[in-house]
């Protein structure tokens, strides 16, 4: 699957930015990524979201125990990758029928969140038991969401095209060929989202664990790599010396793992 926005819609992550511009590589522009997605993965399903953004996928090659799926309703869209686990307990709770799949549950966890509901993402996406990765937009309000599951079961990458887009994909050689080093795994156990009271990268197991990224080494095709700083990464970063991507300051690691 492939899902390509402007900055418009995602703040490009500075840490990408930061790898990208440590070891330069060949990049090509989003419409490129796009066309070559579609060009290789044939029969395909495309959307073109105006000019903020573009959704592609494929059954091709797909994972047996990793279906993708695809829908749209009210002006939101998903693309889904993975099963849930608890798949009809939830959607017993949201209302749904019993033959609701992955990606129509997502959809209504998402309106809920944003109509009704009291409690923050984190809370609805630690509901999601099993292997999956997902991209939601919300046409109406502009709003991202997306997420991978806590232990990364469904690849997820992102990265930044030569214009300044931010792609995601579940096929790591597809972005390489147009984000060059400006590429990273999707942590697991986290989501971005541009609104939703959460404005960037979190860790929805541990809310209050900051997210941050560390360099990767020259000859890895990623050139960084995002991680939960629990007090047990700290300690190993400090005691390995290893220097930061982002801007975190100290202090406000420390904070954040209560050390």
């Amino acid at each position: 699957m492939l899902a390509v926005f402007s900055g418009e819609v995602v703040e490009v992550p500075a840490e990408l930015v930061a790898a990208g511009s440590r070891t330069p590589s060949p990049k090509t522009k989003a419409s490129e990524l796009v066309a070559r997605f579609l060009g290789t993965a044939e029969p395909a399903l495309s959307m073109q979201l105006a000019d903020l953004g573009h959704l592609a996928y494929s059954h091709a090659n797909q994972a047996l125990l990793r279906p993708r799926s695809f829908a749209a309703k009210d002006d939101i869209f998903c693309l889904f990758e993975g099963v849930l686990d608890n798949l009809g307990r939830l959607s017993q709770q949201y209302g749904l029928s019993k033959g609701a799949n992955e990606v129509v549950l997502v959809i209504e966890a998402y309106k809920t969140l944003r109509d009704r509901a009291p409690y923050p993402a984190s809370f609805m996406l630690s509901q999601l038991a099993g292997s999956y990765a997902f991209v939601l937009f919300d046409k109406s309000t502009d709003t991202l969401l997306v997420a991978s599951d806590p232990e990364g079961k469904v690849p997820l990458f992102w990265g930044i095209t030569a214009d300044g887009c931010v792609a995601f994909s579940d096929d790591i050689d597809m972005l390489k060929g147009s984000c060059g080093k400006s590429l990273a795994p999707f942590p697991q156990g986290c989501f971005y989202s541009n609104a939703l009271g959460v404005g960037g990268l979190k860790c929805y197991e541990n809310p209050k664990n900051k997210v941050t990224a560390v360099p990767a080494e020259e000859e890895e095709i990623c050139g960084a790599t995002f991680k939960v700083i629990t007090k047990s990464v700290w300690c190993f970063l400090k005691k390995n010396s290893v220097s930061y991507v982002s801007s975190s300051s100290e202090s406000e690691l420390r904070r954040s793992c209560n050390i």
